[in-house]
């Protein structure tokens, strides 16, 4: 059910009533958090600005703008950025074609409409204002920015790698995310009812402007502890031993001292657990590692490099 800002505040069992609620209550949604994550997001929330999350591919960064919906009841919102994103895939897109479906319509019927006028200047100025109307908000296609501003109970937006992104569209995020506000010129200003809790994430493919970030809350989210990600794993796969769990994660934060192309992030650690459970496996041995490393390790090269050092790296547990 979607609550508005102002009720969740007002519930006894509010999860944004401190961090240790928060820490309680997303991971009674299925993740894990830090204390600083925890209290990044609770800052973010209640001083309703937007939170930048970074950092490296698979560490939960998109998962945690979920967790946060899913926490609050809210819709979750979500726009994928990519290179060559404009405000029109972004804000919104005029509905073209029943633009056209109605100016055939009123094609037969413009002698009608024409017929009585005076003069010419008349008969411009209800044109005019049939021009108006196909540029109103019946004929307006709302894209995810538009949509969130547009929730009144408020809402979850998730602007998943903006880094991937140009400047041009950088700089259009400027006054959505200070103000909350768009400014459309045929409609004027839309402003939000309820501010929605907005969370932009990047994996530093490229440096952003200082006029975004001012506008946001930081948060680094760096690949976790060992115990972090026992329990990470304990959470998302409740069927693996205890043991195979301690081995695997050992086995996996071994990797991540080599020098990879890409070293295995807290995603690739959960899937390799599901794919040993699959494979009905307790413990790890050298056969094993070998035939399921392509599960950890996205790249050939890496692959190779790492499977002459199986053994060295399975008696570092």
């Amino acid at each position: 059910m979607t609550i508005s800002v102002s009720a969740a505040r007002a519930s006894a069992a509010n999860p944004l009533r401190s961090v240790d609620a928060l820490i309680e209550g997303l991971g009674g949604v299925g993740y894990i958090a830090s204390r600083r994550i925890a209290t990044a997001l609770y800052m973010a929330v209640n001083l309703q600005k937007p939170i930048l999350v970074e950092g490296s591919a698979g560490v939960g960064k998109t998962e945690l703008a979920l967790s946060t919906a899913k926490l609050l009841g809210l819709p979750l919102i979500r726009m994928q950025c990519y290179e060559g994103l404009d405000e029109s895939k972004a804000l919104y897109e005029w509905k073209y074609g029943t633009q056209l479906l109605y100016t055939q319509i009123l094609k037969d019927r413009m002698g009608e409409t024409l017929a009585d006028a005076a003069t010419m200047d008349a008969a411009m100025d209800r044109l005019h204002g049939m021009g108006d109307l196909f540029f109103s908000e019946p004929f307006l296609e709302p894209r995810p920015l538009m949509r969130a501003l547009k929730e009144d109970g408020g809402c979850v937006l998730l602007i998943d790698e903006i880094d991937k992104s140009d400047e041009a569209f950088e700089a259009f995020l400027l006054e959505v995310l200070s103000a909350y506000q768009v400014s459309i010129p045929e409609l004027g200003v839309v402003v939000a009812k309820t501010p929605p809790f907005v969370f932009l994430t990047s994996n530093n493919v490229r440096d952003l402007g200082d006029a975004l970030k001012r506008r946001c809350l930081h948060l680094h989210i760096p690949l976790p502890e060992a115990a972090l990600e026992e329990r990470i794993v304990a959470t998302r796969v409740p069927d693996i031993e205890a043991t195979l769990t301690r081995e695997l994660v050992a086995f996996v934060q071994a990797l991540r001292t080599l020098d990879l192309r890409k070293a295995p992030s807290i995603s690739e650690t959960v899937d390799w657990a599901r794919a040993l459970i699959l494979l009905h496996a307790d413990s790890l041995d050298p056969t094993l590692v070998r035939d399921t490393l392509n599960v950890i390790l996205k790249y050939e090269q890496d692959i190779t490099a790492v499977e002459p050092q199986i053994v060295e790296l399975l008696a570092r547990r």
